[in-house]
């Protein structure tokens, strides 16, 4: 039985939000550019953090707040992944996690591959964990899939670790087993990591599936590290908490050792959240969230199709953000930015994801139909 979307909250009602979305523009700006959605949280969530406050439950993170096990059960339920819970531990947030796996396991100098156009602060998270960044871009015309000849060579040539997006931000691409699997198997013949920056996992829309990195294949959970949040599904980004995830003894030791403040970053109501977005009661919600996602995915095709029809957009598979080819408008290379100050949408910046951005703008379409059809139309009254 197909779940009926979630309904997103009136725009009036947004603009009391307080987050980023909705305060670093002017009110008559649209806003799709930061991956916040629109949407009401799980009412799990908001029944737990409102027990929480009510009785000032506002102290330190516990040792253990429930949030390893509550994982564990949402990946058993919505990937058929079994990840025993002592192989999971929290942070703030993804980024930091992706920080300190790195540092813990590469040299300084030593060489991390990215696979561009690829999320922004990769960039300065490998300089930051003592790192250099080393391009590979995806192979575009091939649907946006992993460059293994590139990354194989890149190895081979001394770059130490992989930082992985899967699901791929902005594109939108879900890697396949057997991708993963061969991935892992060249870093592991060059005795090299995969670092996996696994966010957007839960939203990956049928008939496509996620494989967690950890799970593709034995020398993956062998050569592989993950990070993984409730945040981007259910838009807890400002609770501050994520997982780092292992699959091998000699791994979790690497993640165990990590300092204690590491962990102590994790924020309570994160953890909080986190255990009720995972639970089984929030399923329902999630279901209803894809549904909602799955209809503006496609809108927005034929939002572009009618308004912008030089507009190059290939439906993703997973996720809200939708990455968008505008260089046939011939607005440079940062299309965003005249579409901001004429049309009053505020979209992701292309080039701020590699030279492969140029021309290029991604879309936050996790909104509401109406804003989503009000902003291309907005765009669309600039052509000629």
């Amino acid at each position: 039985m197909t779940a009926s979307p979630l309904q997103a909250l009136p725009i009036e009602r947004l603009r009391e939000r307080t987050s980023t979305k909705w305060r670093t523009y002017p009110a008559d700006v649209l806003p799709l550019f930061v991956a916040e959605t629109d949407f009401p949280l799980a009412p799990a969530i908001t029944a737990r953090l409102s027990a929480a406050v009510e009785v000032g439950d506002t102290g330190y993170t516990p040792p253990k707040p429930g949030i390893a096990e509550a994982y564990a059960g949402f990946a058993r339920r919505r990937y058929d992944w079994d990840i025993d819970p002592a192989h999971v531990r929290s942070t703030g947030d993804v980024v930091m996690g992706l920080v300190e796996i790195l540092r813990a396991t590469i040299s300084p100098g030593d060489r991390v591959v990215i696979t561009p156009p690829v999320y922004p602060p990769f960039y300065d998270l490998i300089p930051e964990a003592g790192g250099v960044v080393e391009r590979v871009p995806l192979l575009a015309d091939a649907g946006y899939t992993l460059d293994l000849a590139g990354i194989d060579a890149a190895l081979a040539g001394g770059a130490r670790a992989v930082l992985l997006c899967n699901p791929h931000n902005p594109t939108g691409t879900v890697h396949s087993r057997e991708t993963l699997a061969a991935l892992a198997e060249i870093a592991a013949r060059h005795d090299a990591i995969v670092v996996s920056d696994e966010i957007h996992a839960p939203l990956v829309h049928a008939p496509a599936t996620f494989t967690p990195f950890l799970s593709a294949s034995p020398i993956a959970a062998s050569v592989g590290y993950a990070v993984a949040s409730a945040s981007k599904a259910f838009n807890l980004a400002g609770l501050k908490c994520a997982l780092m995830l292992t699959a091998a003894d000699h791994t979790r030791r690497v993640v165990q050792d990590l300092p204690k403040e590491v962990e102590w970053r994790t924020g309570h109501f994160g953890a909080l959240a986190g255990v009720a977005a995972f639970a089984p009661e929030s399923d329902e919600w999630l279901d209803a969230l894809l549904a909602a996602l799955d209809a503006n995915r496609r809108l927005l095709a034929d939002l572009l199709a009618e308004h912008v029809p030089v507009a190059r957009y290939e439906i993703p598979d997973a996720g809200y953000l939708a990455w968008v080819d505008l260089s046939g408008l011939g607005w440079g290379a940062d299309p965003a930015e005249r579409i901001l100050t004429d049309a009053r949408v505020a979209l992701h910046h292309g080039p701020t994801f590699g030279d492969e951005g140029r021309g290029y703008v991604r879309l936050n379409f996790g909104c509401s139909p109406d804003v989503l059809r009000d902003a291309i139309e907005r765009i669309g009254a600039l052509l000629p």
